[in-house]
């Protein structure tokens, strides 16, 4: 089931719990930052309530900036298996085809995630949009080569760039 669309205007007239309610699943599983982004209203633009909701967590400190990446699961892994996903994450992962997995595929991913988590204590992340499933093995198999500082970073950046994609879903602009 797709979210229901809103303008931008209809956002930031919400009281701040309904923001909250519409922006919750923006960052997985993390509501704080749309709660931290209410604050900050009135947006003039997408853009800038996306810079808002990213500065949010920049600031948030380490510890929580693990928490958000922790929340994040693994690609094809087991909640996809279990159908435990957010309807977000579900979306994201089957249109780059990762419900569709050959058998050797889906063990690859399932190495990789085992490997990557063992090797830096968080899920890998990626924007899957624009993928299909031999891109993803790919980017996983050279990222899972880098340091742990790198993956941080990596996985922040591409949490924001799942958070833009996701808000362009939800606002007309």
């Amino acid at each position: 089931m797709k979210a229901m669309r809103m303008t931008l205007d209809q956002l930031n007239r919400m009281p701040a719990d309904a923001f909250v309610a519409a922006l919750g699943g923006v960052f997985e599983h993390s509501p704080w930052v749309a709660v931290e982004a209410a604050r900050q209203r009135p947006f003039d633009s997408i853009d800038a309530l996306h810079r808002a909701m990213v500065h949010e967590v920049e600031t948030a400190g380490d510890e929580r900036q693990l928490a958000l990446i922790k929340a994040h699961p693994e690609l094809a892994g087991k909640a996809a298996v279990r159908g435990e996903l957010t309807p977000e994450s579900t979306r994201e992962q089957s249109g780059a085809g990762l419900d569709q997995c050959s058998q050797q595929e889906f063990d690859a991913l399932q190495r990789l995630n085992r490997t990557y988590r063992e090797r830096f204590g968080f899920p890998f992340i990626l924007a899957v949009r624009g993928y299909d499933r031999h891109g993803i093995i790919a980017s996983f198999e050279a990222r899972v080569q880098n340091t742990r500082a790198e993956e941080l970073r990596a996985s922040l950046d591409q949490t924001y760039r799942i958070a833009r994609f996701r808000l362009d879903e939800l606002i007309d602009a």
